[in-house]
Protein backbone atom coordinates (compact mmCIF):
# COMPACT_ATOMS: atom_id res chain seq x y z
CA UNK A 1 0.00 0.00 0.00
CA UNK A 2 1.58 3.28 -1.07
CA UNK A 3 1.87 6.27 1.83
CA UNK A 4 0.29 9.13 0.96
CA UNK A 5 0.72 13.31 2.23
CA UNK A 6 -1.85 15.47 1.86
CA UNK A 7 -2.16 18.94 4.31
CA UNK A 8 -4.64 21.45 3.50
CA UNK A 9 -4.04 25.05 5.48
CA UNK A 10 -6.37 27.58 5.75
CA UNK A 11 -5.10 31.12 4.97
CA UNK A 12 -7.82 33.62 4.71
CA UNK A 13 -11.73 33.12 4.24
CA UNK A 14 -11.98 31.37 0.89
CA UNK A 15 -8.55 30.19 0.45
CA UNK A 16 -6.35 27.39 0.92
CA UNK A 17 -3.40 26.25 0.62
CA UNK A 18 -2.63 22.51 -0.31
CA UNK A 19 -0.04 20.55 0.11
CA UNK A 20 0.92 17.18 -1.08
CA UNK A 21 4.31 14.95 -1.65
CA UNK A 22 4.84 16.21 -5.30
CA UNK A 23 2.98 20.01 -5.62
CA UNK A 24 1.65 23.17 -3.95
CA UNK A 25 -1.58 24.22 -4.94
CA UNK A 26 -3.98 27.16 -3.96
CA UNK A 27 -7.38 27.29 -4.33
CA UNK A 28 -10.09 30.33 -4.13
CA UNK A 29 -13.45 29.44 -3.58
CA UNK A 30 -15.88 28.08 -0.53
CA UNK A 31 -19.46 27.09 -0.18
CA UNK A 32 -21.75 26.13 -3.24
CA UNK A 33 -20.18 28.43 -5.60
CA UNK A 34 -17.55 27.50 -8.11
CA UNK A 35 -13.54 27.04 -7.30
CA UNK A 36 -10.55 27.54 -8.93
CA UNK A 37 -7.39 25.45 -8.13
CA UNK A 38 -3.86 26.79 -9.35
CA UNK A 39 -1.13 24.06 -9.16
CA UNK A 40 2.60 24.15 -9.03
CA UNK A 41 2.60 21.60 -12.00
CA UNK A 42 0.85 23.41 -14.33
CA UNK A 43 -2.82 22.27 -13.48
CA UNK A 44 -5.93 24.84 -13.50
CA UNK A 45 -9.19 23.32 -12.03
CA UNK A 46 -12.43 24.51 -11.71
CA UNK A 47 -15.08 22.66 -9.83
CA UNK A 48 -18.50 23.17 -8.55
CA UNK A 49 -20.84 20.84 -6.41
CA UNK A 50 -24.26 21.19 -8.16
CA UNK A 51 -27.49 19.95 -6.24
CA UNK A 52 -27.76 16.05 -5.15
CA UNK A 53 -25.03 13.60 -6.22
CA UNK A 54 -23.56 15.68 -8.98
CA UNK A 55 -20.32 17.91 -9.26
CA UNK A 56 -18.82 19.90 -12.15
CA UNK A 57 -15.02 19.33 -12.52
CA UNK A 58 -12.84 20.59 -15.59
CA UNK A 59 -8.84 20.68 -15.87
CA UNK A 60 -6.35 22.16 -17.77
CA UNK A 61 -3.06 21.07 -18.04
CA UNK A 62 -0.34 23.87 -18.80
CA UNK A 63 1.69 23.29 -22.01
CA UNK A 64 4.39 20.92 -22.42
CA UNK A 65 2.89 18.44 -20.37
Amino acid sequence: MPVTFRKSFRIFPGVRLNVNRKSLSLTFGQGKGPRQTYSTTGRRTTSMDLPGPFGYRKTTTGRGR
